[in-house]
């Protein structure tokens, strides 16, 4: 099938050439007599350096208040993505809707991001989060920010407390490695969405911690949350809602943008890719290998861990219409043990089940029908990262080429 390009394909491709083009230009230049800090060993970088470092680096200080003598990587890294501090707006008082109204306008593959704490579920629709990146919301309880960075296709639900303190997130402009650079309003230090790790301000080397999130199609969260709350478009932003403003961008072969590290070609930079770290060990599994497999197992940290793969699931940057764009499919990673049992999967139609029980089990990991119905297997804390992104971040990662 020839592929029609819209108007506005070209017309973000011509964007994201130019601000290339633009940041390449203020790019320390290492071959000169500048002693930026870009024409450093990394190693020989000192904290009194920092103001210099700062001052050779693409980052725009007017009107932060971020305490920039503290940072755990070096300024170079950090480039402005184009727009300034919150220009890609955050929802701060979320509206949600329910299950019946959203199925209005969603439709069945449409990808969501599904949280559920404490037995209460809501769904973040990537259709709008492409347009917010940030959420700040409660649930169950418990105070959390939904996150998603489409140029690193890494949607990542964060628990927002950090001793005692509630933190509101906001999209600072900038980005590293692609990936999108938070900020936090009680203190404006700055936080790598990948990874939840403040690196730069006072909160440098502080951890967000992660919860178990999982990327699924519509239709997936509507028959498992029939109760459930979903994201209103009523966000109090003008936007359209349903279109992907990155047409082709998860294209294979299409370079991310703003990424000026190594290509790690042990997989193409845009494979989607299930990853992990378990007790300080790494490990991605291709989408290609649980396409073909349905079911993976294997130990990741020493613990024994089981990957679904369930198709349906569109990709959000493909074509103009999310509704319209391919099916890329969607993960679920659980723990194989159950009350001391080690379980074994297989795919059978369209569910998952145990060799051990015969019980069948969903994309979330729950019991459906057999002797375990009702129980829940126990979920490992994934994301499905494009591959440049992850391997940028987690460079020792193991890639999982076959199953076990």
């Amino acid at each position: 099938m020839q592929f029609k390009a819209s108007p506005r394909f070209w017309m973000v491709s011509a964007l994201l050439v130019i601000m290339v083009i633009v940041v390449a230009a203020y790019l320390p230049n290492a071959t000169t007599d500048n002693a930026g800090a870009a024409s450093l060993p990394k190693a020989e970088l000192r904290t009194g350096d920092w103001e210099l470092e700062l001052r050779m680096s693409n980052i725009r200080r007017g009107g932060w208040k971020t305490d920039f003598s503290r940072r755990s990587v070096p300024y170079a890294e950090i480039f402005s993505g184009g727009v300034p501090r919150d220009g890609i707006p955050p929802i701060d008082s979320p509206n949600f809707t329910t299950v019946t109204d959203a199925d209005g306008w969603l439709e069945d593959k449409e990808p969501v991001i599904a949280v559920e704490i404490d037995g209460e579920a809501k769904a973040y629709p990537l259709q709008i989060l492409t347009w917010h990146e940030i959420v700040n919301d409660s649930l169950g309880g418990v105070p959390i920010s939904a996150t998603f960075c489409p140029l690193c296709n890494s949607g990542i639900v964060f628990d927002r407390r950090l001793d005692g303190v509630v933190y509101d997130f906001g999209v600072s402009g900038n980005l590293r490695n692609s990936d999108l650079i938070m900020w936090d309003r009680q203190t404006e230090s700055w936080w790598q969405q990948l990874t939840g790790e403040a690196i730069v301000g006072e909160l440098t080397g502080e951890q967000l911690d992660i919860l178990p999130a999982t990327l699924v199609s519509w239709e997936d969260f509507r028959e498992t949350y029939p109760d459930g709350a979903v994201l209103s478009r009523d966000t109090g932003h003008s936007r359209n809602y349903g279109a992907n403003p990155y047409v082709g961008y998860d294209n294979v072969g299409q370079p991310p943008f703003l990424f000026f590290g190594e290509d790690d070609e042990r997989l193409n930079a845009t494979e989607r890719v299930a990853a992990v770290t378990i007790r300080g060990e790494s490990a991605a599994f291709p989408f290609s290998l649980l396409e073909a497999q349905g079911v993976v197992h294997e130990e990741v940290g020493g613990q024994e861990i089981a990957v679904f793969f369930r198709p349906g699931a569109r990709s959000v940057l493909d074509g103009y219409r999310i509704a319209d764009s391919r099916e890329v499919g969607s993960t679920g990673i659980f723990r194989r043990k159950l009350d001391g049992r080690s379980l074994t999967f297989e795919v059978k139609g369209d569910e998952f089940v145990d060799r051990e029980t015969g019980t069948s089990w969903d994309i979330f990991g729950r019991g459906l029908a057999g002797p375990l119905a009702g129980e829940q297997l126990t979920p490992v804390v994934h994301a499905n990262h494009f591959w440049f992104a992850w391997a940028a971040f987690r460079p020792d990662t193991r890639v999982v080429r076959a199953a076990q």
